[in-house]
């Protein structure tokens, strides 16, 4: 069951990342021209590349208990820092992300920077063409190394990782436009439930934690945060309410 968890977890992720990465890639090559966007593009895929081959031996040389015990307190941090921003999206504290604004702005921002061009390259649009995929690829890499805390789990974590990517540029660049029907905000509230889900697993096996019905226990974990996570939006809702109340009757 947890290969499965694994798996989906790392392709919702990607999926997340790489929506954003394509925004500004997008953006900056319909205004700015590929050549070299497609240049600061493989500049990035192969320094992530690189990222991975260097640190993926040195899980190997960690003893199992202490790796899953520090894989676990890096993904409880991760997944809950997408959980909270998803939690104030959803209860209207902060604004949803909208990859159509941010679309529009990186192409008024392309417009706006003017001719950078010296020995043939656009310098501007390869510089943020890299910075947007090795920033995201980055937050990638980072949880599929993270998932090496299990045997086999960077196989795995990298099958879907590399379907995401694979998926949403092949879409992106069929339609040429940001991906900003795809329900970003809903994947991130995901994400965010799931690796805090196995946060708590492998940080408690690290611990010495004899989870009841092993990888089954994932599930329980999983509707646990679901329903916690779910009255915390409900909660911050109705106060969000009352204090709009409260200042309108106040300006009133």
């Amino acid at each position: 069951m947890s290969w499965m968890f694994l798996i989906l977890a790392s392709f919702l992720a990607s999926a997340v990342e790489t929506v954003e990465a394509l925004t500004i890639v997008l953006a900056v090559g319909i205004t700015r021209g590929w050549r070299s966007v497609r240049l600061g593009v493989l500049a990035a895929l192969g320094a992530l590349t690189a990222l991975v081959a260097a640190l993926g031996p040195a899980l190997t040389l960690i003893p199992i208990g202490v790796l899953r015990l520090v894989v676990g307190f890096l993904l409880l941090v991760f997944g809950m820092q997408w959980l909270r921003k998803a939690i104030l999206r959803a209860s209207g504290f902060v604004p949803l992300h909208d990859e159509a604004a941010v679309f529009e702005r990186e192409m008024a921002l392309a417009r706006e920077a003017g001719p950078a061009d010296r020995a043939g390259m656009d310098w501007y649009a390869f510089t943020l063409s890299f910075k947007g995929v090795f920033l995201e690829g980055t937050e990638v890499a980072f949880i599929v190394l993270t998932f090496g805390g299990t045997p086999g789990g960077i196989k795995l974590a990298a099958i879907g990782a590399a379907a995401a990517v694979l998926l949403v540029s092949a879409t992106g660049v069929l339609v040429s436009r940001p991906l900003s029907r795809v329900p970003e905000n809903t994947l991130k509230f995901a994400v965010g439930l799931m690796l805090t889900t196995f946060g708590v697993f492998w940080g408690g096996e690290g611990a010495g934690v004899d989870w009841p019905g092993a990888d089954g226990a994932l599930v329980a974990i999983l509707a646990f945060l679901t329903v916690c996570s779910l009255i915390l939006v409900a909660s911050l809702s109705r106060y969000r309410r009352q204090q709009g109340a409260v200042a309108a009757l106040r300006g009133g």
